[in-house]
């Protein structure tokens, strides 16, 4: 096969390829992961402005001062001109200005632990407006989503409806991950003992994937979930729905979901223990285990001289007691 054949080939498949590709983050259906996308364009467009120039000029420059034309100025004498000076320094330095001041911009308007303040352009939150509260905990090598104010969970499926702002609580349970629903916004890591946050809105409805976008061991590639973006009456009708289909999430039940496995099926929960979330978190779901906060606690009352002798005896008084797995640290 002549190499001019494996070349067409070659371009054609990789055009059949780029044609598949759907380009999520170019076209997202959530508010603030479409105004990432529009800071990624205005960036890319004012680095264009001095790039294309350059690599125009280089061509030019190549050219007319090739060997062979003899027509070209030759001054082997010249090393300064004011103006070009000017134009080299001054069209980069206003770029980077501008730069600078859409990426401030930027950082503070779609900070992630900021509350969302607008479904989309024009669109504010309404006054008193109800927030959708998420807990997210990764695990190995699934996703747990707790909706407290519901009293359900469930395993790798995600829903929210349409026009309502979310705050999602993210943690892990062992080993760093990180959260990202292209459509909706931005990645944001999960890590163990600690809480991330992120606050966003879905615009479309429609099924979306999620992921672990942070290598997380064996089981990571598959390490997928589906968001659903709903209306207010299909919403109420998922949870219904999930209340019904599921069991219930306790302590126990936790602890062997969280056992490593890979390609979970979805699961519902219609129950949750109360206070599981805070346990993930503090790393004491299991009623043996010292709670972190209440470790560091210990901790900074030994730094500060205060009474650690006193705290260490309530910390033994709580796991001492019968009804320790029914308290769960605030």
């Amino acid at each position: 096969m002549s190499v001019r054949v494996l070349r067409g080939l070659s371009v054609t498949v990789l055009l059949a390829l780029l044609g598949a590709c759907h380009a999520v983050v170019l076209k997202p259906a959530g508010d603030v992961a479409l105004q990432q996308r529009d800071l990624v364009v205005a960036s890319t467009v004012l680095m264009l402005l001095i790039i294309v120039p350059v690599m125009v000029l280089t061509a030019v420059f190549a050219w007319r001062y090739r060997a062979s034309n003899k027509q070209a100025t030759y001054k082997p004498d010249w090393h300064h001109s004011t103006q070009l000076e000017l134009v080299i320094w001054a069209a980069p330095l206003l770029i980077v200005i501008a730069l600078g001041a859409l990426t401030w911009i930027g950082t503070h308007t779609l900070d992630p632990y900021r509350k969302i303040d607008r479904l989309g352009a024009g669109r504010p939150v309404a006054k008193g407006a109800e927030t959708l509260q998420v807990q997210v905990v990764a695990l190995d090598w699934k996703w747990l989503f707790i909706y407290p104010d519901y009293g359900i969970a469930t395993v790798n499926e995600l829903a929210a409806p349409v026009d309502t702002p979310i705050t999602f609580h993210i943690t892990a349970s062992n080993v760093m991950n990180s959260f990202f629903i292209p459509a909706l916004a931005g990645q944001i890591y999960a890590m163990p003992a600690m809480e991330t946050q992120l606050n966003a809105v879905i615009n479309q409805p429609g099924e979306y994937e999620g992921f672990s976008a942070n290598y997380s061991g064996a089981g990571f590639s598959n390490m997928r979930f589906r968001f659903h973006g709903l209306s207010e009456a299909e919403f109420r009708h998922w949870v219904q729905q999930v209340k019904a289909d599921g069991g219930s999430l306790q302590r126990a039940d936790y602890l062997e979901l969280a056992r490593p496995s890979e390609r979970e099926p979805v699961h519902h929960y219609g129950k949750v223990a109360d206070g599981l979330y805070d346990a993930i978190l503090n790393l004491c779901v299991d009623p043996q285990q010292m709670c972190v906060n209440r470790m560091m606690a210990i901790d900074a009352s030994k730094n500060s001289g205060g009474h650690a002798d006193m705290v260490m005896n309530d910390m033994t008084m709580d796991h001492d007691t019968p009804d320790h797995a029914d308290r769960h640290p605030e």
